[in-house]
C-alpha cells in the first residue's frame, strides 16, 4: 500500500512538472500494453466507440473530472454506465498503470 501511494505521488509530481524517468516510463509502457489489449477496443485512440462525447482526450477528462490517477483509476477499477469494472480482470498496479498511460497519452495529444 505504501508503495502505491509512493508510486502514486511520484507519477503525479512527474506529470505536474511535464517530466517522465525511466521508472515512469516503463510504467506508462506496461500502461500501453494493458490498454492496446484491455481498453483500445472501445477507445481507440483515445476515443469511445460506444458514446463518442465520453472520449479520453484531454478536454473531455477536464470537462468530466476525470483528469486524475484517482478518477482515471477508479472508473477503470468500478466501472460507470456503459464502462465495465475491470477490478476483476486487472491488478491494482495494473489498473494504476493504464490510469498514467491515458494521462500521459492525453497531455499529448493520443500520439
Amino acid at each position: 500500500m505504501q508503495r502505491r501511494l509512493i508510486l502514486l505521488l511520484v507519477t503525479m509530481f512527474l506529470f505536474i512538472n511535464n517530466f517522465t524517468t525511466p521508472a515512469i516510463a516503463a510504467e506508462t509502457n506496461h500502461g500501453a500494453e494493458i490498454f492496446s489489449a484491455q481498453c483500445a477496443g472501445c477507445h481507440i485512440n483515445g476515443g469511445n466507440i460506444i458514446r463518442r462525447g465520453k472520449n479520453l482526450k484531454k478536454s473531455a477528462l477536464e470537462r468530466y473530472g476525470m483528469n486524475t490517477i484517482e478518477a482515471i483509476t477508479g472508473i477503470v477499477t468500478n466501472g460507470k454506465n456503459n464502462m465495465s469494472a475491470y477490478k476483476d480482470r486487472l491488478t491494482p498496479e495494473q489498473i494504476q498503470e493504464v490510469a498514467a498511460y491515458v494521462l500521459e497519452q492525453a497531455e499529448t495529444g493520443w500520439h
